[in-house]
């Protein structure tokens, strides 16, 4: 694929088509104040929005660097084939009625495939998309109203929404957007393409994606190796959260996974930063934009209020950020700038007696910023303008300017509205040098987003891909124990008799107390095929003779067990492997518990997993009860893992439940594997 820069920072631009879309984008190009000529093509017309027409691309006085592409889907394949073979730089493509109208039309796919074959190695976007602004050089390819305005540096922000994409243009939140792009239907260039391409520009400073599906995953990864390479941070807003697990899930890993979970895990592993609504993608961007990763998540708050304090503290509760003791120097300058009337906290609460005083109020922002914390955070809610007087406000951003300017720290303004830090008042803290945030939570999102980006380690290793199994079986348990203990994995010692006398010789073979369970379901429990702590031949004879079952599986009960957990891994396509670590046995629904990784994970990854569960605690040992020990846990989950990889062509499921764990060993007391042969 030839380089974007044509396309993306044209010197020439053609429209091709009539319709009230094309006369937007040479409207809206006007408007912007794009230098280089812009020429309408149209068989018919003589001009279209006070620019003269020519009648076909033959016509042009040159070959145009980017095309917007109006026409409908038939004659947009004649004209991206002929922009191919004259050189232009690039097109967007417009028209809808390609892959995303397959299941509607029949034929969609079959045109989406000619439309590749008619580009050539010219690049095209969409089709189905709006296309993009390019507010550094005011060039645009745009068929539509827009709220943004020129820049000198600022985000690229790539969304799969058109629609979504003009919202974001119509904030007022004094975020500076470079780029604005819609990808549609991604025929030649997908999300991981373009974003490249927009961070080459070393005018733009990180990158929001809107992601509905992230395509094809090793290009998803360069693009967060380049990100990282570059020192630009990304932040994603992933659709999909809703969407329930696979209709045919048989285990409890799919139900936990699903394309939600494997989608965060993705993200966390590239040290993609996940947010989950608008709003905080870009209070995140901003405050990326403005400040860049932070090196940690220790912050001070200030307010002159109470109640604002006592709010601050308590929506930190859901953010990962830290309100550390203030230090001796902090209470220092503290108590110098406030007299001894003010208890001294982190978040705190200033009173309102030096409200006006610039002097009183930039030493006490000085002060709190003299810890050791990433930034700090005043909470400020300005007067609306149209009913009341803001002028006695100004104090607060003269005095945290020159707090910011003499610490070299960032400082936030932080409204706990958005009603109440307007449009006016965010140029007016962006050109002191503040940080204008808005929202107390999207604001703490944002923080710990930074805070989380700043403690990024190095990249991991390549996902593991997962195959195209055809035709999927399940293993019976005694096989799926028997093939992972092959690659490491501890399980009970185990025969499979046929009949239940069978059965009783070979619990006294084993030796009592055993487990006896029938055999053919995934779920044993729940058809009444698992009998526990059979003590002796009769109790054994007796279980089996209740089982409807072609046969039995009998084993060593498991003793000493402190803890149950679940050990899953479940093939998502569209991310990996996602290994799924939770809370076991009969916890696993009622509890919820879970983290997920990508494969492969590394031991401290795994070991990190376990420390994020809710059991955690029973983990390291409760009110006196000992622990368990979390490097068999380790192991056992490693040696599912090299199965895994040696079967990626053709697994599409593991699950360990329950693994009981006990104080010296982790064991598997259940074992479902569903695999196929590779197609």
């Amino acid at each position: 694929m030839r380089s974007l820069d044509r396309l993306l920072r044209p010197a020439s631009v053609a429209v091709v088509g009539g319709g009230a879309w094309c006369t937007s984008v040479i409207e809206q190009s006007g408007k912007i104040g794009y230098g280089g000529p812009v020429w309408p093509v149209h068989p018919t017309r003589s001009e279209i929005a006070g620019r003269a027409a020519f009648a076909s691309l033959d016509d042009l006085p040159g070959v145009p660097d980017a095309v917007f592409i109006g026409v409908n889907r038939e004659a947009t394949l004649d004209v991206v084939a002929r922009l191919s073979a004259m050189d232009a730089g690039g097109a967007v493509c417009f028209a809808s009625g390609f892959r995303e109208m397959q299941a509607e039309t029949g034929d969609g796919d079959a045109l989406q495939d000619r439309l590749l074959e008619a580009a050539g190695a010219m690049p095209i976007i969409g089709p189905n998309c709006y296309g993009f602004i390019n507010y550094l050089d005011g060039a645009l390819l745009w068929p539509d109203q827009h709220g943004g305005r020129r820049v000198e540096s600022g985000v690229a922000i790539l969304t799969q929404s058109s629609n979504i994409a003009i919202n974001l243009s119509m904030q007022t939140r004094g975020l500076p957007i470079a780029y604005l792009m819609t990808v549609g239907n991604q025929a030649q260039l997908d999300l991981a393409h373009l974003g490249r391409a927009l961070l080459a520009d070393r005018r733009v400073t990180a990158l929001g994606l809107h992601i509905e599906g992230i395509g094809e995953l090793a290009g998803f990864e360069a693009l967060a190796q380049e990100a990282r390479r570059l020192g630009k941070p990304i932040v994603a807003l992933k659709a999909g959260k809703s969407e329930q697990a696979r209709a045919a899930a048989i285990s409890h890993t799919a139900s936990l996974a699903g394309s939600n979970a494997g989608a965060r895990a993705l993200l966390a592993r590239l040290g993609v930063a996940q947010v989950d609504g608008l709003p905080a993608l870009l209070e995140t961007l901003k405050l990326l934009h403005l400040a860049g990763p932070l090196p940690s998540n220790r912050i001070v708050s200030l307010s002159c209020s109470g109640g604002e304090a006592s709010l601050m503290a308590d929506s930190a509760v859901e953010h990962d950020l830290m309100f550390p003791p203030l230090a001796e120097a902090q209470i220092a300058g503290l108590r110098a700038a406030l007299g001894p009337r003010v208890a001294l906290a982190n978040p705190l609460d200033y009173h309102t007696f030096i409200w006006g005083d610039v002097d009183r109020m930039r030493d006490t922002f000085l002060a709190m910023l003299a810890g050791d914390v990433a930034m700090g955070c005043i909470i400020v809610d300005f007067p609306r303008a149209d009913r009341c007087d803001p002028s006695a406000w100004d104090c607060v951003i003269d005095a945290a300017g020159a707090a910011r300017a003499e610490a070299g720290k960032p400082l936030a303004l932080l409204s706990t509205l958005p009603e109440t830090l307007p449009e006016p008042m965010i140029e007016r803290c962006l050109a002191t040098g503040l940080i204008p945030l808005i929202g107390l939570d999207d604001g703490l999102s944002a923080i710990a987003l930074a805070a989380q980006l700043g403690r990024a380690g190095a990249l991991p290793p390549p996902i593991l891909a997962p195959g195209t199994p055809g035709p999927l079986r399940m293993l019976p348990e005694a096989e799926a124990k028997r093939a992972l203990a092959r690659f490491g994995l501890s399980v009970p010692a185990s025969l499979c008799p046929n009949t239940p006398q069978e059965a009783a010789d070979a619990a006294a073979e084993l030796g009592f107390p055993v487990v006896l369970k029938g055999q053919g379901v995934a779920h044993k429990s729940e058809a009444g095929l698992v009998a526990l702590n059979l003590c002796d031949v009769e109790a054994v004879t007796a279980a089996a003779a209740r089982m409807d079952s072609p046969g039995f599986l009998v084993e060593t009960m498991v003793a000493g067990g402190l803890v149950e957990l679940l050990i899953g891994v479940l093939r998502d396509p569209a991310h990996g492997f996602v290994l799924t670590l939770a809370a076991g046995g009969v916890l696993t629904e009622v509890m919820a518990d879970s983290q997920s990784l990508l494969l492969p994970a590394g031991k401290d990854d795994i070991l990190g997993a376990l420390t994020r569960l809710r059991i955690a605690p029973l983990l390291a040992g409760y009110r006196g009860k000992p622990g368990v020990d979390t490097e068999a846990i380790a192991r056992a989950v490693l040696a599912v893992q090299a199965y895994v990889i040696a079967h990626a062509a053709q697994l599409d499921e593991i699950e360990i439940n329950p693994l009981i764990c006990g104080a010296d060993f982790a064991v598997a007391a259940d074992a479902l594997i569903r695999t196929g042969d590779p197609e």
